[in-house]
């Protein structure tokens, strides 16, 4: 009801704006011809002059005129009859004239307020629509819901509506057009939906991220406590056990080494990058940081763009994401295959960014795990983790970059990390 009122608030504004000055000009215009016309005509001046030139005629021919005066009178007199009929004939004219101008005038009126009211209708419609939607599209940004789709043409000019019904949102089809600044206005919610939708998860995730670095600290500090003396224990049984025991030592002594590992994994993923920042060259940490991750039984193709910006953060950290991406390519690899690193210009945040992709040629992840791999624990390796690619994204996002993954089974998989350039420096959350 509300845009409906709207609406017709508006129809009556445009409509008023365009018939009132045509109506106050369309009364001035037949009052104007109906008071000229009988002024122009002159009818009672012409009967006045009848009247009085016709008592001067008889008064003359009572006088003795000779027969060329006589003939003058006449002539006079048949000249004042003709122009006091020509004169009534337009005065006759005139009033009739009166009644089709003011007859033209209201259909004149009529047709202005049938063009007029078909134009307000179309402005309104223009205005009203796309307030309407945009309306809506608020009440589903506050909601917390998804905008309809964008339209894919410009020509198509159909656009998706939600309208509530019963605390659901109805998508129904109309056609939304507008001037071009509603399409402008359109994308930027779209894009500041965009922006307060990643803003959102990238604080749901910094929360259970900051709960899951809390408790890996926990972990890794309960790990290490008892790991040294365990270590010294194995190694003087190892120098005083009988041989028959060796076999259980070796054991001992390969589960406290993972043990110590994964409490050096616990404890890197509970620490954010630590020290000064400094500017990194993303070329040379790939080129390092892919040739001592890679072993020679995987080609690497190394694909490295010139002219990149550098990047403002740290060395160490961002090292080690790239190498935990690599050597999980690695293990996906096995014996054979190739990895290829790209390093390329990007833009991110409406700036310069340095993307850097990994792919491999291996069998690929399915869809339904795709979006857990950043996960902490989450695994399929014996003995894994699942802390690797958990530091990678935390790293990268310590360097207010991004991470996405692209895998098709039995193809190959895609990381890529996408790092803004410049030095304003990490933001740590």
């Amino acid at each position: 009801m509300n845009q409906l009122r709207f609406r017709t608030r508006l129809v009556l504004i445009l409509s008023l704006f365009a018939i009132v000055p045509a109506f106050l000009l369309t009364l001035l215009w037949s009052g104007t011809v109906s008071t000229a016309l009988p002024i122009m005509s002159g009818r009672s001046a012409w009967d006045s002059v009848a009247a009085t030139g016709q008592r001067a005629i008889d008064a003359a021919r009572r006088s003795p005129l000779t027969p060329a005066q006589r003939r003058a009178i006449d002539a006079h007199e048949l000249e004042l009859r003709t122009s006091v009929e020509q004169a009534r004939r337009y005065s006759f004219l005139a009033s009739r004239t009166v009644r089709v101008v003011a007859i033209a005038g209201i259909a004149a009126l009529l047709v202005l307020t049938g063009v007029a009211s078909r134009v307000a209708g179309h402005l309104s419609r223009q205005l009203s629509r796309p307030l309407d939607e945009l309306v809506r599209w608020t009440e589903l940004i506050g909601h917390g819901e998804p905008l309809p789709p964008a339209q894919v043409a410009r020509g198509e000019g159909d656009a998706q509506i939600s309208a509530r019904t019963n605390g659901t949102a109805d998508m129904t089809t109309s056609r939304v057009r507008g001037a071009p600044e509603f399409e402008t206005l359109r994308r930027s919610m779209r894009e500041m939906v965009d922006e307060l939708e990643l803003g959102r998860r990238r604080a749901v995730e910094s929360e259970r991220l900051h709960a899951f670095r809390e408790s890996a600290r926990r972990v890794a500090h309960e790990l290490k406590n008892p790991l040294t003396p365990i270590r010294f224990a194995i190694d003087r049984l190892r120098r005083v056990a009988p041989p028959e025991a060796q076999e259980a030592v070796d054991v001992l002594a390969m589960e406290s080494s993972r043990l110590d590992r994964m409490a050096k994994s616990f404890a890197e993923f509970g620490r954010l990058p630590e020290g000064p920042a400094a500017d990194v060259d993303a070329g040379e940490l790939v080129r390092y940081t892919a040739r001592s991750s890679v072993p020679p039984s995987i080609t690497l193709d190394l694909q490295i763009a010139e002219n990149l910006p550098r990047i403002f953060g740290h060395n160490g950290s961002l090292s080690a994401a790239l190498s935990n991406v690599l050597l999980n390519a690695v293990d996906e690899l096995g014996d054979g295959g190739t990895i290829q690193v790209r390093v390329e210009l990007a833009a991110l945040w409406g700036g310069d960014a340095v993307r850097i992709a990994v792919l491999d040629d291996g069998p690929g992840i399915a869809p339904e795990l795709i979006e857990r791999i950043w996960e902490p624990y989450v695994t399929d390796k014996p003995g894994g983790t699942g802390l690797g690619l958990a530091i990678a994204r935390q790293a990268i996002w310590a360097h207010d970059g991004t991470v996405e993954a692209l895998s098709t089974l039995g193809k190959g998989t895609e990381i890529q990390f996408t790092i803004p350039a410049g030095n304003t420096g990490p933001r740590r959350g």
